[in-house]
């Protein structure tokens, strides 16, 4: 049997697997955790390329004047940031560590924004060594060291207006106010600090288009006010908060491109981005985990008691995984809903099913990844597969440990893989960091063997 490829996506050149003929993402999955089975069951993800190509395509279809900027907090994977480099998207980046990942792939200075309100010192001497001009600033001591450190930074006013703030959930909102814009504004011109653009943040579960229609009207006050300074303005970031609906992505673009052509016309000069992170990746990664330990107890059922007697003697299950809130789950912690996981076990369809609680292996009471969630009864070693997770899984963790991040393992259909050829997207050309080999399953998981080219 020929030795099948490995992807690991914290090395600098990475593999992915190619899928021809009937070989699934199920199958690819199926095939990592036997493999894990057989060692020390870690969780992994695998990583369909051919998503992010599609969500590409559909942006372009209906949102085609605003151009796409990836938040690289969002996933740094290398697999995502190699192929989004070759889609020409631009990138925000919120430290030096994404900062190197971004320009390791070749993207040019004037495709990255040095996001981040707080910045280091020498992280802003870091940004100017390196010709990364485009910095975020929302408040004064940020634009003094700025001032000091990196003369020749362009600046984005990172700006809070009603209509973001009532669509954020945090207690404190990041952005200076429109009546503080002025204030800022000249004290970058008595600094002599270029400010070339506006910022707005938008979270990601946003459904109302009319945030954006208000952001439209309230760039055109900070615009008229700069312009009166004398800057010139050319750069307007609408924020993110794109769902990935056809229709949500028509219904934004027809209220964002209605209100530009009123405030912005073509004749302005003014650029229009967007931050899809969540849009590009969610849907591109599934997450395999391991139950590690369990725990039975009765549920506390009071008050259900008078509706079923019964369901106090219905057991609850709480069972550990490998990962937690603490690692690839950490979208937990910024409120992002967790999609409930299917099992990788042979269960019959009619097995019954129990009231269970999911939570990573720190012992932490924040450890709680889902809680209320029906699942037949596992044993330690079945396995868990979480959908649409690729959204604040994999990066930087968030503390010290001894064991290492989840791997990812890349592939992409032979169709998405001629598509994104037929795209302009080649290996030779614009994927020079990894390698295209066709993926082979375990013999003992296929009853008859594929048939794919060398």
């Amino acid at each position: 049997m020929v030795e099948r490829m490995k992807g690991i996506s914290y090395e600098p050149h990475f593999s992915v697997g190619l899928l021809e003929g009937a070989t699934s993402l199920c199958d690819v999955i199926d095939n990592h955790i036997y493999e894990q089975t057989l060692s020390e069951k870690k969780a992994f993800f695998v990583a369909d390329l051919g998503v992010i190509l599609r969500q590409h395509v559909r942006w372009r279809t209906h949102m085609a004047q605003i151009r796409p900027f990836y938040p690289v907090r969002c996933n740094s994977s290398q697999g995502v940031i190699e192929v989004l480099a070759a889609l020409g998207t631009g990138f925000i980046c919120n430290n030096k560590f994404e900062l190197e990942l971004v320009q390791s792939h070749g993207i040019p200075s004037e495709d990255i924004i040095y996001s981040g309100v707080c910045k280091q010192v020498s992280q802003i001497k870091n940004a100017a060594k390196n010709g990364i001009d485009l910095l975020v600033c929302d408040h004064e001591a940020e634009l003094r060291k700025i001032s000091r450190s990196h003369p020749n930074a362009k600046l984005l006013l990172q700006v809070s207006t009603e209509a973001s703030r009532q669509d954020n959930n945090l207690s404190m909102s990041f952005g200076c106010s429109l009546k503080d814009c002025r204030h800022l504004l000249e004290s970058a011109k008595e600094l002599g600090v270029q400010v070339v653009g506006i910022r707005f943040l938008v979270s990601d579960d946003c459904k109302d288009d009319q945030v954006y229609t208000n952001t439209i009207s309230d760039a055109r006050c900070v615009f008229d006010m700069a312009e009166e300074l004398g800057f010139k303005m050319k750069i307007l970031d609408i924020g993110g908060g794109f769902g990935g609906s056809d229709t949500q992505l028509e219904l934004i673009n027809h209220a964002v491109m209605s209100m530009v052509d009123q405030y912005f016309p073509p004749l302005s000069g003014v650029s229009i981005i967007a931050e899809p992170g969540s849009y590009f990746v969610s849907s591109a990664l599934t997450l395999a985990v391991s139950i590690i330990s369990k725990e039975v107890a009765l549920r506390d059922c009071q008050d259900q008691a008078h509706d079923d007697p019964s369901a106090n003697d219905e057991p609850e299950f709480q069972y550990y995984m490998n990962e937690g809130v603490y690692g690839s789950f950490a979208c937990k912690l910024t409120e992002m809903v967790i999609t409930a996981p299917t099992v990788q076990m042979n269960t019959c369809s009619k097995s019954p099913v129990f009231s269970s609680s999911l939570w990573g292996p720190s012992g932490d009471d924040l450890d709680l990844v889902m809680e209320h969630c029906l699942l037949p009864e596992l044993n330690i070693g079945d396995w868990l597969m979480f959908s649409h997770a690729g959204a604040y899984s994999v990066g930087q963790p968030l503390c010290t440990s001894d064991s290492k991040a989840p791997p990812v393992f890349y592939v992409v259909s032979s169709s998405d893989w001629y598509e994104m050829q037929d795209s302009g997207v080649t290996q030779e050309a614009t994927l020079k960091n990894f390698s295209l080999v066709p993926y082979f399953l375990n013999a003992c998981l296929t009853d008859a063997a594929l048939s794919i080219p060398a």
